[in-house]
């Protein structure tokens, strides 16, 4: 019954199509006859090599790609739209009924995704190659590799590489060439070129103890019906038991290798010398970003690859509880750095909804000020030391180039740039969609006070745990705080990025509050000199008995959302003792912690045991539509009570079915989003990584409070 699927395959059975187009040398061109919707956004993984990140379904499918780099355009966007976003998939042939497991390797970010059936199964193994230690000497290949075989029986599969280049505005041409880079073998490979960026796709086959290699050929195929601008290329193939097939995508090196060091399988028969032994001499004949397509290599590189994350994660010194969700999310974490210049991108995607249908669709592949300090935190608590130096390195940098007025900006690109026009794409349908889709941040230009306060608490976490502060540097930072102190009575637009009328929020005061008294500490503790002292002093004390008038609500008993808005209940505030603002134990803290813990239906933020951000009805914050709820503000809430749980047990107790809770929430691969939605849906860009920061944050704090007792 296999062979017969196969065969009709073969002979075109769903590739109706005749169309005629050049550049593919008039062949038969392939559609699919498999509709598919949107696959939820919870429902993905990521893989990624320190300079970019693919996101894969849990059916196989490469759903977002931007290549070279995080913010470079993408070439697939399926996610954001199912017939023009362009796609890369690998999955059993529509016919076969099938179900899917997907999971990482043991502590790595190599991913797995395996296909059964009553006849076979087949593993799609994925990941962008890194190498480990032992040869990091080597030419990082900017590759993603995608390795299927079957390990018991037989399946045919179906192999789609649609690319939509430049967010699928580009064109490109499609050509089938012979592949010069496969050893001894005569196959062709498909090169899509557009204007600014060309890509090819090459395969190896293999076959094991007299198992023959499987027959597979690229073919031209035809989404344009559905919306694509360009030809792609598919393969249609059988896998028995000991067989398998590597795609590689690749941007092709510019000046490629001569062909003529590519041995034949003539050349080598006529030699008499063993293959392998011929094609480590020729190897050493290309160059180091072009070597020759073997299995070996593309062994050797997975291997390398996996050892490279598993040799990461074992560095880490965490021995509290939840250790497999805290790893977890310490590899997602690495894989959201942008290793040339120690950046950190919020998320590797954009435009994912807030709320299906929503308009809430933002860009987040940039790093945010406001990160630092809670990344450095998480870095520094697990022992990753070296990428916490990186990141500050690159905190330090943007530090020494201020605007003229001295400020920073909110956001910066991963370069360290601050260019980030936002755009519309109004030819992406958006997620489900959920319109518009956007590209390019219009918040990176928002006043935004508070990130002085997550940046100078950056600073101090650097200089109790990293290498101490340059004089240049402490006179960046003693101008920094003089900067704020001129700010503290100046309103802003908020942690929340709201796109409406400025006002004095509670957290921001609360976060001046925070760098002006980091300022103090780290000159006392480094006695660095500090002219300004007292008036770092009387400016610190008056921010804060301002907060506690200003901001307190007296007939509810919370702490508003700004000065103007005492009414409106704001989970930022959380944040409180988290940052030694307020003691655990302050009456209007535990007030305000009550309220935001009540339910929505009786004033509160919360349902299902989840925080949302503020009411958006209510708080009117200029970008309309609905959101689900805050995975950042359910984790400050869980340490808030662990805080609090210190001196009183049953909150304690609280904190820790909520946090066992929220790990639900993460998806089949640990992962977390932005936010979670009324039905346990995940929603907004994915991976989040603040939400696995303060993920790391409350684990190891509630972890900690366990261990040690709580001093009620």
């Amino acid at each position: 019954m296999a062979h017969a699927v196969l065969d009709a395959m073969r002979s075109g059975g769903d590739t109706t199509s005749h169309d005629k187009i050049p550049g593919v040398g008039g062949a038969q061109l392939g559609q699919s006859s498999e509709e598919r919707s949107y696959v939820a956004i919870h429902d993905h993984a990521l893989i990624g090599n320190l300079h970019t990140a693919a996101l894969i379904s849990i059916d196989g499918s490469v759903e977002s790609y931007c290549i070279p780099n995080f913010d470079s355009p993408s070439v697939f966007a399926r996610i954001l739209d199912k017939d023009k976003g362009g796609h890369f998939s690998v999955s059993p042939h529509c016919d076969v009924k099938h179900t899917v497991k997907q999971a990482y390797l043991p502590s790595s970010n190599v991913l797995a995704t395996k296909f059964l059936s009553e006849e076979g199964v087949a593993i799609v193994t994925d990941f962008l190659p890194r190498q480990s230690e032992q040869t990091a000497g080597k030419q990082l290949l900017p590759w993603l590799v995608r390795r299927v075989e079957v390990i018991r029986g037989m399946m045919p599969l179906r192999m789609e590489c649609a690319p939509a280049f430049n967010y699928a505005r580009s064109l490109h041409t499609t050509d089938f060439v012979a592949d010069r880079s496969v050893a001894a073998r005569e196959q062709n490979k498909a090169v899509f070129k557009s204007d600014k960026l060309s890509l090819d796709l090459r395969f190896v086959t293999e076959g094991v103890d007299g198992i023959p290699a499987p027959q597979v050929e690229l073919r031209p195929l035809d989404h344009r019906h559905k919306g694509l601008q360009s030809i792609g290329a598919f393969s249609d193939f059988q896998l028995m038991d000991g067989q398998a097939v590597t795609f590689v995508l690749r941007i092709p090196p510019e000046n490629s290798s001569d062909p003529e060091t590519r041995p034949t399988k003539e050349q080598i028969q006529q030699l008499g010398i063993p293959m392998e032994v011929v094609i480590t001499g020729s190897q050493k004949l290309r160059a180091r970003d072009d070597p020759m397509l073997t299995e070996e290599l593309l062994r050797t590189l997975l291997s390398a690859t996996n050892q490279y994350w598993q040799n990461w994660i074992s560095r880490s010194t965490y021995r509290g509880r939840w250790r497999e969700a805290v790893h977890r999310s310490a590899l997602a974490l690495k894989l959201l750095i942008f290793e040339p210049t120690g950046a950190v991108v919020a998320s590797p995607t954009f435009s994912l909804p807030e709320f299906i249908g929503g308009t809430r669709n933002w860009d987040y592949r940039y790093s945010w000020i406001r990160d630092a300090s809670f990344t450095l935190y998480a870095l520094i608590r697990l022992g990753f030391t070296a990428e916490a130096t990186a990141y500050m390195d690159f905190i330090f940098s943007r530090l020494a180039h201020r605007n003229p007025d001295g400020s920073l900006n909110i956001m910066y690109t991963i370069h360290g740039g601050s260019e980030m026009e936002e755009l519309d794409l109004d030819h992406l349908d958006g997620h489900k969609g959920s319109k518009p889709v956007r590209i390019g941040n219009g918040a990176a230009t928002h006043l935004q006070l508070d990130i002085y306060g997550e940046l100078m608490d950056c600073i101090y976490l650097g200089q109790k745990f990293g290498k101490p502060l340059s004089y240049e540097t402490w006179v960046a930072v003693r101008e920094l705080v003089d900067y704020v102190i001129k700010q503290v009575d100046n309103p802003d637009l908020s942690i929340w990025e709201v796109r409406s009328r400025q006002r004095n929020y509670t957290y921001s005061k609360v976060m001046m509050w925070v760098a002006i008294d980091r300022g103090l500490r780290l000159a006392d503790k480094r006695s660095l000199p500090c002219p300004k002292r007292m008036d770092w002093l009387a400016a610190r004390d008056k921010l804060y008995e301002d907060i506690m008038h200003k901001a307190w609500n007296p007939e509810q008993k919370f702490f508003g959302q700004s000065y103007e808005d005492k009414d409106i209940v704001d989970s930022a505030v959380l944040i409180m003792p988290l940052v030694f603002f307020s003691a655990p134990t302050d009456s209007r803290f535990i007030s305000t912690l009550d309220r935001i813990l009540m339910s929505r239906e009786r004033g509160g933020l919360t349902a299902n045991g989840l925080v949302y951000r503020y009411d958006t009805e209510k708080a009117q914050d200029g970008v309309g539509g609905e959101e689900g709820t805050f995975c950042l503000c359910t984790l400050w809430a869980i340490e808030a009570l662990t805080r609090v749980g210190q001196y009183d047990p049953p909150r304690l107790q609280r904190a820790v079915r909520m946090f066992e809770d929220f790990l639900q929430y993460s998806n089949h691969v640990g992962l977390c989003t932005e936010e979670i939605g009324p039905a346990g849906e995940g929603l907004g860009n994915a991976v989040q990584g603040f939400t696995h920061v303060t993920l790391i944050s409350a684990a190891y704090n509630l972890s900690r409070t366990l261990e040690h007792g709580n001093r009620a």
